[in-house]
Parts: structure tokens; sequence; C-alpha cells
């Protein structure tokens, strides 16, 4: 059974988290280069993958005592903050363009910068400490997997508007605050429980 509510959280956390994130550029790119369905199939596969380890980790992290599991999800969600806080303003990624605009030339190409620039990300991470907190892989990979494929599509048909209006900086520190909390709660559920 789904949760809503498990799936809402994680869609949340890691969409902030994932939109100041350097392959949301680097998918805008893209989209900006090729056909926009083609380079979304690719990156969409890729991140379909990273959610899968991440929740297979996450899941594996639920054999632990709750207490060890909520005190070590509180301090990698901490970092995930503090990471976020203290890195700077990322330039798009430089993309080498595919010798032609086939399908899987395109999609392999995107497939392959997310597979390979998001492989240890910080909403990789997050996404196993998710599975790990809640106990539910089915909900917090669809929550996880649907935030990641609404930044890429952002990313490759909307991204410029998107800067435009709303500044990176601020998309960044409401992301860090949101993963703050979740660690100051995990801490307490730690220390309480």
């Amino acid at each position: 059974m789904i949760s809503f509510t498990v799936t809402a959280v994680v869609f949340g956390v890691v969409f902030l988290a994932e939109l100041p994130d350097k392959t949301a550029l680097a998918g805008l790119v893209l989209g900006t280069r090729y056909r926009a369905s083609y380079v979304f199939a690719g990156v969409a596969a890729a991140f379909a993958v990273h959610v899968a380890l991440a929740v297979a980790a996450g899941s594996v992290l639920t054999l632990l005592p709750q207490q060890i599991v909520h005190a070590l999800t509180g301090v990698l969600f901490l970092g995930g903050a503090a990471v976020l806080l203290m890195k700077g303003d990322e330039d798009e990624e430089e993309v080498r363009k595919p010798e032609n605009q086939s399908f899987w030339k395109v999609s392999g190409a995107g497939f392959m910068l997310i597979l390979v620039a998001e492989f240890g990300d910080l909403t990789q991470i997050m996404t196993a400490n998710l599975a790990a907190r809640y106990d539910d892989p089915l909900s917090v990979g669809l929550g996880a997997v649907l935030a990641l494929w609404a930044v890429a599509g952002i990313g490759i048909v909307g991204g410029k508007a998107l800067i435009r209006r709303v500044p990176l900086r601020l998309i960044t520190k409401v992301a860090a605050l949101v993963m703050l909390g979740l660690g100051v709660w995990s801490l307490w559920e730690a220390i309480a429980g």
C-alpha cells in the first residue's frame, strides 16, 4: 500500500533539494539543444536507476535499531543541509553534442550524463535516508522518482523561466531549511525514543 503522506513528504524534500542541482542545469542545456522528449526519456531512466539503488540502501538501514536509524538519518540530513548552504552557484555543465539527433543518441547522452553526475549525489543519499526513516520503500521510491522527474521536466522544458523568476539561492535555502528541520526531528526522535 502506498502512503500518500510519505510520498508527498519525499516528493517535497527531494524536489527542493534537486532544483538547485547541477543536473537540473545540465537537463536545461540538453533540452535547449535536442528534442525534449528524447532528453527526458534518458534522464528519467537514469533517475529511476538512482532511486532504486537509494531505496535498496535505505531499506538495508531499516534492519538496524530505530534509535540508531533516527540518529544516523538526523546527522545525514544536517550534513545535507550544511552542504546546500555552503555550496556556491553552479555553472552549467558543458555537454558534448551527440553526432545526430536520433532517439538513442540523445536519450543515451541524457542517461549517461545523469547516471554519472548523480551517483552518490545529495538527493540519492537523501532518498536512502528517507527510505530508512519511513520504512516504506514503495512510497519513498515513488515520491523520489516523481520529484526527480518533475525537476528534470522543469529543467528541460521551462528551467530558464523558473530561474529568472525564483533565485537559485532562495531555492537552495528553502531546501536546506527543510533538511535542517528533518535532521533536528530525526535526532529528537533518536534521543526521545
